[in-house]
């Protein structure tokens, strides 16, 4: 029985996806938007003229990040942009600065919301697990 296993079978889709403008899922929630040009064995992927898309409720703004590496292992989903629906988006742009007090905002809601859980779980004597981060849940 021999072991004919080719190292790029997983990864060789991805050849045709080259220089195409992709949206790229981050294990740690980050959304990066750019266009592949290279992809090795491991799905690691080299990203040109990358933005960081941080969506906020209906809004988002872009960050300009350039060239990208991921870490194939830091990958949850890819996929292509279509064109005609990205210049049709159901959201509103809005300023890097506004994007981000809005997310600093949102996460201190949550932050919030949770400590109040915690406090009303532990007055009826229960106890709240810690919430796991990306890395952790991974």
């Amino acid at each position: 029985m021999s072991n004919n296993v080719n190292p790029l079978a997983g990864t060789a889709h991805l050849l045709d996806e080259l220089d195409k403008k992709l949206m790229v899922l981050l294990r740690d929630g980050r959304t990066l938007i750019g266009y592949l040009r290279c992809v090795d064995q491991f799905a690691n992927l080299v990203l040109h003229r990358t933005i960081e898309r941080i969506h906020v409720g209906r809004e988002y703004g872009d960050i300009p990040r350039g060239i990208f590496i991921v870490r194939g292992e830091n990958v949850v989903l890819l996929g292509e942009i279509d064109k005609e629906k990205e210049e049709n988006l159901p959201l509103t742009e809005v300023s890097v600065d506004d994007i981000l007090d809005a997310q600093r905002r949102e996460q201190d809601a949550k932050i919030e919301q949770q400590k109040l859980l915690s406090k009303a779980l532990k007055d009826r004597g229960l106890n709240l697990l810690a919430d796991l981060g990306h890395d952790d849940m991974f």
